[in-house]
């Protein structure tokens, strides 16, 4: 009985260790098949979202309840650590939230409050970067750049 209990020990300590460790990895570790909403959390809806080259997609989503908004990039193809990066910003109060590093599938979540209130977001892979100001504001046009370099 002591032998199973000794196995049965290490196993739960080595599993634990796997799973903090698993825990404390970075965000952008997400397996294929990530979504906006799965990176922003319950309640999050996409509303807006941009291409970033053919390398992924940036999305602005909106929680209503919170009127919270919410920024993720996330690759097409999940692959080796590269410069990514998700921000939101809101002139108007100037709230700003930002995340960048070096991650295989995604960027984010990065958030701020935006109810009522026109969001500038946007997000990089690698060397191509999309930015969009005046961007939900009922009748004001959106303004949308991608740069390459």
């Amino acid at each position: 009985m002591r032998i199973s209990r000794s196995v049965l020990s290490v196993t739960a300590v080595t599993a634990l260790a796997l799973g903090t460790a698993t825990a404390l990895a970075a965000p952008a570790s997400a397996a294929p098949g990530t979504t906006p909403e799965k990176v922003c959390g319950s309640g999050y809806k996409t509303v807006n979202s941009a291409a970033v080259g053919s390398r992924g997609t940036v999305y602005l989503t909106y929680n209503a309840a919170t009127g919270k908004n919410c920024v993720a990039t996330i690759r097409s193809t999940p692959g080796t650590a590269t410069d990514m990066s998700a921000w939101i910003y809101v002139p108007d109060t100037e709230a700003y939230d930002e995340d960048y590093g070096q991650y295989t599938s995604y960027a984010g979540p990065t958030y701020v409050y935006g109810k009522a209130h026109c969001v500038d977001w946007g997000g990089g892979i690698g060397n191509v970067n999309v930015q969009i100001t005046g961007s939900n504001c009922a009748a004001m046009k959106e303004h949308r750049v991608t740069t390459t370099g």
